[in-house]
C-alpha cells in the first residue's frame, strides 16, 4: 500500500509539474480536470447514478475549460463574490461538522449537488487566480495545505488524545490541528526571514497584517481541517471508505482535493485583505 501511494504521489506531482512548465493551458486543462473528477465522486456518494455523475462532471468540466479559454475576464469578475459564498457556506458546514447529531443531518440530493458546483467551481475560479499571479504564489498556497496535512498527521499519532469530531473521524484530534497551524506558521515566519522579497501568500499576510497574518494563516490551517472532515462525513453517510479507487493507494480525487476546497476561495478572500 505505501508503494503505491508514494508511486501515485510521484505520478500526480510529476503531472502538476510538467502541466506548469508547458503552459498555462495545460494547467488549467489539469486543474479542470482534477476539479470535476471531484464532483463528479461527490455525485455519486450522494446517491446520484454513476452514469449520470460522469455526465455532469464532463459538462461541469466543459463548461469550465470554454470559459477559461475563452472568456478569461469572467473568472476574475466571478472571483470575489464566488470566493464569499464558499467560504460562508464552509464555514456554516463547520458549525455542522461540530455538532454531535452532524451524521444525522442528510441534505437533499438537489442542494447538496448545487453546494458541490458551487463549491468545486470557487476552488477552480480561485487554482485559475493563483496561476495567473504566477507559480510561486500558486505553490505557496498548496504547499500551505500539504504541510498542515502532513504536520496533523504526524502531531496527532505523537500527542492526541481529544477527538476533534469523533462522530465522523476518529483519527482526527485536537492535537493535530494545533500541530498543523503551529507547523504552517514556523514555515511561515522562516519563510519571511529568509526570503522576504519571494511572492507567497504567507509573507504578504505576515508583512501586512502582523500577528493578524499569522492567525488568518490559522484559520486556512483550520478551514483545510474542515474540508477533510466534510468529505469524511459524506462518505460515512453513503458508507464508503473512498470516493473512488482512481487513484491506486490514495482513493479518489475527492479523497486528495477536499482539503484544497475551502482553502483556495478562503486564500483568495486573505489575499484581498492583506493588499
Amino acid at each position: 500500500m505505501l508503494k503505491q501511494r508514494v508511486i501515485t504521489a510521484v505520478v500526480l506531482l510529476a503531472a502538476l509539474v510538467g502541466a506548469l512548465a508547458w503552459s498555462a493551458v495545460a494547467f488549467e486543462l489539469l486543474a479542470t480536470v482534477i476539479v470535476a473528477a471531484a464532483l463528479g465522486e461527490w455525485m455519486q456518494l450522494v446517491r446520484w447514478p454513476r452514469a449520470a455523475a460522469v455526465a455532469g462532471a464532463v459538462v461541469f468540466g466543459t463548461l469550465l475549460f470554454v470559459v477559461a479559454l475563452a472568456a478569461p475576464e469572467l473568472i476574475e469578475r466571478a472571483l470575489l463574490p464566488l470566493c464569499v459564498l464558499a467560504t460562508i457556506v464552509w464555514a456554516g458546514l463547520a458549525i455542522l461538522l461540530l455538532q454531535a447529531d452532524a451524521m444525522t443531518v442528510r441534505m437533499p440530493r438537489g442542494v447538496s449537488t448545487a453546494l458541490a458546483v458551487v463549491l468545486t467551481a470557487a476552488a477552480w475560479a480561485a487554482l485559475v487566480h493563483f496561476l495567473l499571479e504566477g507559480v510561486v504564489v500558486l505553490f505557496s498556497v498548496l504547499v500551505i495545505v500539504w504541510l498542515a496535512d502532513t504536520a496533523a498527521y504526524f502531531a496527532g499519532r505523537a500527542f492526541g488524545k481529544r477527538k476533534l469530531a469523533p462522530h465522523i473521524s476518529p483519527g482526527k484530534t485536537w492535537a493535530g490541528v494545533a500541530g498543523a497551524i503551529v507547523a504552517v506558521i514556523a514555515a511561515a515566519l522562516i519563510a519571511w526571514r529568509f526570503a522576504p522579497a519571494a511572492d507567497v501568500l504567507s509573507t504578504r499576510l505576515l508583512a501586512g497584517l502582523g500577528v493578524g497574518g499569522a492567525a488568518l494563516l490559522a484559520v486556512l490551517v483550520m478551514m483545510s481541517v474542515v474540508g477533510d472532515l466534510f468529505e469524511s462525513l459524506i462518505k460515512r453517510q453513503a458508507g464508503v471508505k473512498d470516493s473512488s479507487h482512481l487513484l491506486p493507494g490514495h482513493g479518489g480525487v475527492f479523497d486528495r482535493v477536499d482539503a484544497l476546497l475551502p482553502t483556495l476561495p478562503l486564500a483568495v478572500l486573505l489575499e484581498w485583505v492583506a493588499r
